[in-house]
């Protein structure tokens, strides 16, 4: 199976890709040296497709586990419900000595690692991530938190997982517009790292579940090896993974959570971006079009609808983390897979690229 290994030091772990993986899971787990009873925290949508052969795949490895649950969809991000799974578990009898598994998309896998890193002041989690948008991007690299009204992720804490299991198979049972969504992020780690990436994911046929293994293994790698650099985000490097979320994050707290899919949204920001990196950074009309073209051959929207106000995002995003002393970190293109971050994108600059997407591609 593809391996990628991040390498942080004690906080090292891998990421297992392979069809099939979810069915044998708690084999992975006990080779990976994890002990002590399992806490599956999963959502009502996925655990009624994945859950029962998680806990038989455990169970039949001599784990103890039980299930979890919180209602499908962004507002699971919550204090409220971090409070409630915590009791939950304790209920169930939990410890220090207990793991989490986080069994779902990026909300589950952002909520389950925030719970598991406060839980007994922190005990270790596995990502089984079970969307594109979570193999892809945020089942690795350790960052966890919930909302707040006033932005997304604004608590949180990073807490690397001790063990991430990707099996695409998992992938058939998503909706067309939740498997859809994920592809922004496909493309965005092409964009910013492997341009010959962009041929590839072009082959995809948009209709069918099958994503290559490979493929998948090959856009964790960016990530990790960019965490593996800057884990906390301290040195400028994992910024370049924001590409198309500064504005996409604006545009995605704009409206109620939920309403517009995570991927949607950076799909916008990404198109934002586009024009921005053309402006300030010379990025070729060329291949701009090319990576517009992939966000149209996954059905993503690249116009924003009217009734989103653009003093509305830019208040949004001004509450973003990627501010800092009230100035952007603005990641923009040189080239299909050359970013970098500017300072030199302004306010201005920013309402007149959401202007921009109120215009057809």
């Amino acid at each position: 199976m593809p391996t990628v290994h991040v390498d942080l030091g004690a906080r090292s772990y891998d990421v297992k890709v392979e069809q099939g993986l979810l069915v044998r899971a708690g084999e992975a787990i006990r080779e990976a040296g994890l002990k002590g009873r399992a806490a599956v925290i999963s959502d009502e949508t996925v655990a009624g497709h994945h859950a029962q052969a998680l806990l038989t795949a455990l169970e039949t490895a001599g784990y103890t586990a039980d299930l979890h649950l919180v209602p499908s969809g962004e507002s699971s991000k919550s204090m409220a419900r971090v409070e409630q799974l915590c009791s939950s578990m304790a209920a169930a009898g939990h410890d220090r000595r207990s793991f989490v598994i986080a069994l779902g998309g990026g909300v589950v896998g952002d909520l389950a690692g925030f719970v598991a890193s406060v839980f007994y002041r922190g005990i270790p989690f596995v990502q089984i991530p079970t969307t594109i948008v979570a193999q892809v991007d945020s089942s690795v690299g350790g960052k966890t938190g919930v909302n707040l009204a006033e932005g997304k992720n604004l608590l949180g804490a990073f807490h690397q997982p001790a063990l991430v299991l990707v099996d695409p198979l998992v992938l058939a049972t998503l909706p067309d517009r939740e498997y859809h969504e994920g592809f922004a992020e496909v493309i965005k780690h092409a964009a910013i790292r492997d341009a010959a990436m962009l041929a590839d994911i072009k082959a995809l046929d948009p209709a069918t579940r099958d994503v290559p293994a490979d493929l998948i293994a090959r856009n964790i790698a960016i990530k990790a090896r960019i965490v593996e650099v800057d884990e906390h985000e301290t040195k400028g490097v994992r910024a370049l993974l924001n590409l198309g979320h500064t504005i996409g994050h604006g545009i995605e707290a704009s409206v109620p959570y939920g309403e517009m899919l995570h991927g949607e949204a950076i799909s916008l920001g990404l198109r934002a971006a586009l024009q921005l990196s053309e402006k300030h950074a010379g990025l070729p009309a060329d291949q701009s079009g090319t990576i517009l073209g992939l966000l149209q051959h996954f059905h993503l929207p690249l116009q924003l609808d009217p009734a989103i106000t653009t003093e509305r995002v830019m208040e949004k995003l001004g509450r973003d983390k990627k501010f800092e002393g009230g100035k952007v970190r603005f990641v923009l293109l040189r080239a299909a897979g050359d970013a970098f971050v500017s300072a030199e994108v302004t306010p201005d600059d920013m309402r007149e690229a959401i202007e921009l997407l109120r215009t057809k591609a």
